[in-house]
């Protein structure tokens, strides 16, 4: 496997920082909404490839070596020596196709010699709950499932993903890697604590909520935000849900995508089912860096040896962390060795089954990790 990687901000355009292009590789360039929806900057990155694939996505920061980033593109190309790669693609109206869009994905990917997929998604209008779940109905129980939704940093305007082509919303792009020799590593870990009661959410559908223990949970969410309401939803990124669902071996984090006050709800990038538990959390930093060093040790323990590291996290964190952001970062490094080459961005949701379990879950406010590497 050799990986390149490139840069691009106003300031300097394009700098290259890491030798120089492949003939044919996978190319995955990770960038501010704003500047992608300038044409030329997909243009430019064709031109440099020009017999590669390019799958490009909005974010909400960009992580390029120990760096995060703000309005930039980072680009890292990624060139197989042993194995094979598939990419497939569909695109989504409403969030209650998500799950029939994961059909059709999986449908389109030919499981002999399956390993892994890779998944970057719209991060707006993609119940992310429902596509992980088609995923792990669908495919054999021996492949695993990362990757994230794209961002839009606190805006949640709208979110670009594309694939060989100028990015727009409502795509969803998987990237099936095959392979005797791949070698796969994942981990995913939050951080925060929670706090406060517990509550029976009383009133949902799939992802929107509108009760907690009979009443408005938007009102709720209000009265803990104080004077900071006025910034829903980026605001409710401090205060994440804990949701337990029976059964469950584990609680998911939830974080909001847009709140309606006709209808007193919050629609979230992943389900919120009635009868399960919520709990609010909020930060501690020592403990989002400390999760992040756990994901690296949970991912470093499945891969081999690894030769990228695609890191997505959630915007939320990177809101908290403001100053220390570039820390959890480091603690990733500390792991997988600083030769490593690393990758990635900030996300409205976080892909990747949890350690020691096989199915794919949709994560808010984690540190998720993909390491990829060819023995």
């Amino acid at each position: 496997m050799k990986i390149q990687q490139n840069t691009w901000t106003n300031d300097t355009g394009w700098k290259n920082t890491n030798g120089g292009h492949a003939e044919k590789s996978l190319v995955l360039a990770f960038g501010n909404r704003y500047i992608l929806e300038d044409p030329t900057r997909y243009e430019e990155i064709r031109s440099m490839y020009p017999n590669s694939d390019i799958i490009i996505n909005s974010t909400s920061g960009e992580i390029q070596g120990q760096q995060v980033l703000d309005n930039s593109i980072v680009l890292t190309s990624i060139q197989f020596e042993k194995s094979t790669y598939k990419i497939v693609t569909t695109e989504i109206g409403e969030t209650n196709d998500s799950y029939k869009a994961g059909e059709q994905l999986v449908d389109k990917l030919p499981q002999e010699g399956l390993r892994h997929v890779f998944i970057i998604s719209d991060g707006g209008s993609v119940n992310g709950s429902e596509l992980a779940r088609s995923f792990n109905e669908k495919l054999d129980q021996k492949i695993t499932t990362t990757g994230g939704l794209a961002g839009d940093d606190a805006r949640f305007e709208k979110t670009l993903v594309g694939c060989n082509s100028q990015p727009i919303a409502g795509k969803i792009v998987a990237v099936g890697l095959y392979g005797d020799t791949l070698s796969i590593g994942y981990g995913s870990v939050g951080g925060w604590d929670t706090f406060g009661p517990k509550r029976t959410i009383t009133k949902s559908d799939n992802n929107v909520l509108f009760e907690l223990d009979g009443k408005s949970a938007l009102d709720l969410y209000k009265q803990y935000l104080g004077d900071k309401a006025d910034g829903l939803p980026g605001s409710a990124l401090l205060f994440p849900l804990s949701v337990q669902i029976e059964g469950a071996a584990k609680s998911l984090v939830r974080t909001i995508l847009s709140v309606d006050e006709e209808t007193q709800s919050m629609t979230f990038a992943g389900n919120v089912p009635e009868g399960a538990t919520a709990q609010l959390m909020k930060a501690n930093f020592d403990k989002l860096i400390d999760g992040a060093f756990q994901a690296a040790e949970d991912s470093i323990g499945k891969s081999k040896k690894p030769q990228l590291a695609l890191l997505v996290s959630c915007v939320g964190r990177k809101l908290v962390l403001d100053q220390r952001v570039e820390e959890e970062v480091e603690s990733v490094l500390e792991v997988v060795g600083e030769g490593v080459p690393v990758t990635g961005f900030y996300s409205y949701g976080e892909l990747s089954p949890f350690a020691g379990f096989h199915n794919c879950e949709l994560h808010n406010q984690t540190m998720t990790i993909t390491l990829l590497g060819e023995d």
